[in-house]
């Protein structure tokens, strides 16, 4: 996967124009840009799709919007959900290409309450440790039937922002309940690991 130069630019812009420098930053630290070029690699190794919609939950500053566009999976339109409003103008701006073009949307929201407008074919959320098993329940089961739902989640526990962790990829699996699991995978980084399911309700 390559970033297109016109891209860089924009993630530059959002740095510069944050009002939290240090926090727009983190975004882009390794660990992250590594669990989400794992999604992206294995979405495109283990998924054959074109002009996908998607929604993305817990989008945070829409480094994930953007790398998706970079890459091989076909997507047609992205949809990044954050609570924190400061988010929306971050994430419009590192993805400013595609929302010239339409393909992009930032928005400021509770997951819980969010409001779907069409059937998106990918819905993601690679947040699940930051919400609690409550709010997670009521999210999973607001999501459109049929759609593909990709998860990630950690062991990392030392972080007091981490409410719902899972020690292992099986508890991870057991409380999402999905219907059919069709990716199952985990990622061993430098302080914990990182999960990831992919799978469907109501098959």
């Amino acid at each position: 996967m390559k970033i297109d130069i016109q891209d860089i630019k924009f993630w530059a812009d959002a740095i510069r124009n944050s009002e939290d420098r240090d926090r727009t930053l983190e975004s882009l630290w390794g660990g992250q840009l590594q669990s989400k070029t794992w999604l992206i690699e294995t979405l495109e190794l283990k998924t054959h799709i074109s002009n996908a919609e998607c929604a993305i939950f817990g989008g945070w500053n829409g480094v994930l919007a953007s790398m998706m566009f970079n890459s091989e999976l076909g997507i047609k339109h992205i949809t990044s959900i954050d609570i924190d409003p400061a988010c929306e103008q971050t994430a419009s701006t590192i993805n400013k290409r595609q929302e010239i073009d339409g393909r992009f949307k930032a928005v400021t929201a509770d997951m819980c309450d969010y409001e779907y407008t069409n059937d998106p074919y990918f819905v993601i959320n690679t947040s699940c440790e930051h919400i609690t098993p409550d709010q997670y329940n009521r999210w999973l089961n607001k999501i459109p039937e049929g759609a593909k739902i990709v998860l990630q989640s950690n062991n990392y526990y030392e972080l007091k922002e981490h409410i719902n962790c899972s020690s292992s990829l099986d508890q991870f699996i057991k409380k999402s309940n999905l219907t059919e699991i069709l990716i199952a995978e985990e990622l061993q980084l430098q302080k914990y690991k990182r999960f990831m399911i992919m799978g469907t309700f109501n098959v």
